[in-house]
């Protein structure tokens, strides 16, 4: 953190990380249309070790309102019906053979305005992330302008300033997007 273009870089970074992170909890929230993305991170007690559903099985739509899961080890079908059951996606996994079938009822118009709330509050937390990423890059600036030793004009330590803000700006804009296309998702029928 001995300089202001590093300084600049892991705070675009950091922030990069938290856009990342926004995005892949809003493909895991339920819409109106199936997608495997819902349940491709639930996680599978496979011989006790935690795996991601992807990792154990293809995942498909065979109707809007259906999600095909074949397991590839088909020992496994029991524990992936477990995994699903308990992950809190209010989904009931029927095994159809060697795969399971997951029917996805319509959501009602509260389940939908809960899932808008709770898509709004991750792009708050979010943001509330990238505004911590801002403030830190700007306490290793000011470190930076008091450190004797480093020479940076004061000049340099503001454009760094202003540019952590363009940054933050770009990012957060990029959060409210996000979050207005999953909650537009959500609310068509």
């Amino acid at each position: 953190m001995n300089d202001p273009d590093t300084i600049l870089l892991n705070a675009e970074e950091s922030m990069t990380k938290a856009l990342d992170y926004l995005k892949k909890e809003l493909r895991g929230i339920r819409t109106g249309r199936a997608s495997p993305a819902l349940v491709e991170f639930v996680k599978v007690d496979y011989y006790g070790a935690p795996t991601d559903l992807k990792a154990l099985a293809s995942i498909s739509v065979p109707e809007p309102t259906q999600l095909l899961i074949k397991p590839f080890d088909a020992g496994a079908i029991q524990e992936i019906k477990k995994a699903i059951e308990a992950s809190g996606l209010g989904l009931n996994p029927m095994i159809d053979g060697k795969q399971i079938r997951l029917n996805l009822p319509p959501l009602s118009g509260d389940r939908r305005k809960q899932l808008v709330a709770h898509v709004k509050k991750l792009g708050e937390e979010t943001k509330v992330a990238l505004r911590n990423v801002r403030r830190d890059a700007n306490k290793h600036a000011d470190a930076l302008a008091k450190d004797a030793s480093a020479h940076i004009p004061e000049d340099e330590i503001e454009t760094l300033k202003n540019e952590v803000q363009d940054l933050l700006k770009k990012y957060e804009g990029e959060a409210d997007a996000a979050v207005a296309a999953k909650a537009k998702e959500i609310e068509t029928i």
